[in-house]
């Protein structure tokens, strides 16, 4: 929100209460409370007639502040806030006669306290990561509708980017965007995004998460260009400043304060494949595309029901259609016994004519409005009412449903909605405030499903296909990218949209491959299957048409085959990357700076990412098959071409449907699994371990998981001259190579290879 009129002057109607100067402190025990009065204090007169900032400086962990920042403090308590660890550091304060330090292990606040010099500047060690200034921190007030803000201006340097607030499709570089954190079901062409989430990442290596679920508007050099501005109603904002050595240090450090995803199991990175949305299907369809599969090839590892395997008007009831699936739990006993997991779409709407209307009604679990009727509307179903998750109740009650679905034989749940929640007139359980609910609701919904399948599955077997999120929604992967449409923009702006997801800790991300809406011609088809396959997971869904590869062209099956063979193959390398998602919050699919920020090139890449810290892919855009990317410094092979090229620097190529830039690192060893069949099996059994690169002097380490997420064998290399030694722990088979083409004598024994370049 912006409020002021250029540089000098107000907006009309706005009266700001500025923070401009030190005016004493308080601490007690880990808390730094600071007053910054409105005005220079020349005598004890000022201090009358003029307002005052109240800032309070708290960690809940190591190298992570919390500022809040209040103007008036006799409004009602703030009941939902973003969930952090509380680890309770030791904190240290320092005080000389011009400044106030506040320490969190290796991150300050260093409070200015000379006359008219209000400022807090954040330094990570000796270096200075951001700042608030004079006339950064205030209190708007708008005069013509007696409603007051809370803003915070934090100052970027020169060069710097900012990147995340989630799952935005805009550019991917946030600098001079406005962004609301409000989640809309939008779709990809807009800048409503369904994955609202207020942190954002800076290339300088610390983030900013803002504290609130409620309405909060971000101004990212764009309404003071060398600030990130956001602001939000009320007398209250607090947000976390969190250090970091470089981004990705940031991340993870931010992902340990608001959580860590959990391990999916190793069968969901495998090919999924669903009914679609509205096209017409039964058991023979299904069985029909699920044997089309197998005539073909493609391996297939989950099938997934849309919407309409309930009744129409019904959604959600979750009881099948019965004139369409008459024996249900025999159907997917038969598809379990092809070796198959069943997903099926839900979602936390109740339409009226689904017998769980009257149940929950009657229980009092569905939302209410303020007059105690139930709130109902005829947008998506009719008369549909949404659970309220505040209850404990409606929670169980909800999970009962979808257990008896588990004991049927569905292994997980696609959540689909949960960002059309109402904000007026609107009473919840708990009593939250309802524009706070507004956010968190997608939080409570995914936690209840996600929470259910751990129960269920335990640790490590629980996986959803989520749409809507916010802080703290990464815990319950995986999330996909919404309604995208059939085009090469389309598929360009959800790749923009799983960068930025991913600058905001989410470690696992999915779209729908050829896009949803529309049927995507043939061309468009193949190299979409190339880019699906190279996520973390993969599925074919769209709205009106079937999106099995033969009903695009023959060839599409082979592009679909090769590249779901290519992903079981890789799923040594791709699981432990997972693993490293889970253990750290690093996610698999980087943005080209979180791997390599020493290199400005990279800072605005959106194009092209790494795939875990050893994979770059770039998708081809384009239907003549040209694509330009950008390698790093080091020789790089493409992986499916063996070409060797070398960076820093630009390269263009023409693929066919075969082929795209998949580069391995220099330097790196990439563990092939022995199966393409299936992505869950013993990675150690003949894994060929593929060295890239190896410059003299250069080596590498990796590790390969079990299904289980723990480690199981251990490689390393360094080459010295003409000589490869590659070190090999651990159980299982293996095998080397060079991805290079090299003359070369390998010698192999049980734990060793040397390789000698001839």
């Amino acid at each position: 929100m912006k409020f002021t009129n250029g540089y000098w002057l107000m907006k009309q109607n706005i009266t700001p209460v500025y923070a401009v100067e030190y005016a004493g402190h308080r601490l007690e025990g880990r808390v730094l409370t600071v007053y910054a009065a409105g005005k220079h204090i020349a005598g004890r007169g000022d201090s009358m007639n003029i307002g005052l900032i109240t800032v309070r400086l708290t960690s809940p962990m190591e190298d992570v502040i919390h500022v809040e920042l209040t103007h008036f403090e006799g409004g009602s308590e703030v009941l939902t806030r973003p969930q952090v660890r509380d680890a309770a550091p030791e904190v240290s304060v320092t005080e000389t006669d011009a400044e106030l330090v506040f320490r969190s292990g290796n991150l300050r606040a260093v409070i200015c306290k000379e006359p008219s010099r209000w400022g807090i500047a954040y330094c990570q060690g000796d270096r200075r990561l951001t700042a608030t200034g004079y006339r950064n921190q205030a209190q708007m007030r708008d005069s013509s509708t007696g409603k007051a803000y809370m803003v915070e201006q934090l100052e970027l340097g020169v060069g710097e980017y900012v990147y995340g607030l989630g799952e935005q499709f805009t550019p991917f570089v946030k600098n001079g965007q406005s962004v609301g954190i409000w989640n809309e079901d939008g779709g990809t062409a807009s800048q409503q995004a369904y994955k609202s989430i207020p942190f954002y990442l800076s290339s300088r290596g610390y983030g900013v998460l803002v504290d609130t679920f409620g309405d909060l508007e971000f101004e990212i050099a764009s309404e003071k260009v060398e600030c990130v501005q956001f602001s939000v109603p009320g007398e209250r904002l607090g947000y976390y400043v969190v250090g970091g050595e470089d981004p990705k240090g940031a991340l993870s450090r931010y992902c340990g304060l608001t959580g860590k995803p959990a391990l999916p199991p190793a069968w969901s990175f495998g090919l999924w494949l669903t009914t679609s949305f509205t096209t017409n299907y039964d058991e023979a369809t299904t069985s029909s595309f699920i044997q089309g599969m197998k005539d073909r090839n493609i391996p297939l590892t989950v099938f997934h029901f849309d919407c309409f395997w309930m009744r129409a008007y019904h959604w959600c009831d979750f009881i099948w259609d019965p004139d369409t699936f008459p024996d249900p739990a025999g159907m997917l006993r038969r598809y379990h016994d092809n070796g198959l997991k069943i997903c099926v779409w839900i979602n936390p709407y109740i339409a009226q004519q689904s017998y769980l209307f009257r149940e929950g009604m009657e229980q009092g679990y569905l939302v209410r409005k303020t007059d105690g009727s139930v709130w109902q509307t005829d947008l998506w179903q009719p008369g549909m009412a949404l659970v309220d998750f505040t209850n404990p109740d409606a929670v169980r009650w909800y999970q009962d449903k979808l257990a008896a679905l588990l004991d049927m034989g569905v292994d997980c749940f696609k959540t689909d909605f949960g960002e059309r929640v109402p904000v007026r007139g609107i009473q919840w359980f708990n009593g939250a405030d309802p524009m706070d609910m507004h956010n968190y609701y997608t939080y409570l919904y995914n936690q209840a499903v996600f929470t259910l399948l751990e129960e269920r599955k335990g640790a490590g077997g629980a996986v959803l296909f989520a749409r809507s999120a916010t802080v703290g929604g990464q815990q319950f992967p995986a999330h996909w990218g919404g309604d995208c449409a059939a085009s090469y923009p389309s598929m360009a702006e959800t790749l923009r949209g799983g960068l930025s997801l991913a600058c905001s800790g989410f470690g696992f991300w999915s779209h729908d491959i050829s896009g949803f809406e529309q049927t995507a011609a043939p061309d468009l088809y193949k190299r979409w299957c190339q880019f699906g396959l190279l996520s973390s997971h993969s599925r074919l869904h769209g709205s009106g048409s079937y999106r099995v590869p033969w009903n695009f062209d023959e060839e599409a099956c082979v592009v679909l085959r090769e590249m779901v063979e290519l992903k079981c193959a890789l799923m040594p390398y791709l699981y432990r990357q997972a693993v490293i998602a889970h253990d750290s919050g690093v996610p698999m699919l980087r943005p080209m700076f979180l791997e390599f920020p020493e290199d400005r090139s990279c800072l605005p890449l959106d194009m092209q990412y790494m795939l875990g810290d050893s994979l770059l892919a770039a998708p081809i855009f384009r239907e003549d098959g040209e694509v330009e990317y950008y390698l790093p410094a080091g020789k790089w092979v493409n992986l499916l071409t063996r070409q060797v090229l070398e960076g820093p620097g630009w390269h263009r190529g023409v693929f066919d449907y075969h082929a795209l830039p998949l580069m391995v690192r220099p330097n790196s060893i990439l563990p092939m699994g022995g199966r393409r069949d299936r992505p869950d099996y013993d990675y150690t059994q003949d894994v060929t371990l593929c060295l890239s690169c190896f410059e003299d002097g250069g080596c590498a380490e990796i590790e390969i998981s079990g299904l289980n997420g723990q480690t199981v064998m251990r490689a390393g290399a360094v080459r010295h001259g003409d000589r490869i030694e590659l070190n090999v722990s651990g159980g299982g088979s293996w095998k080397c190579r060079l991805l290079e083409d090299l003359p070369a004598v390998i010698e192999q024994t049980e734990a060793q290879a040397v390789i000698t370049l001839t």
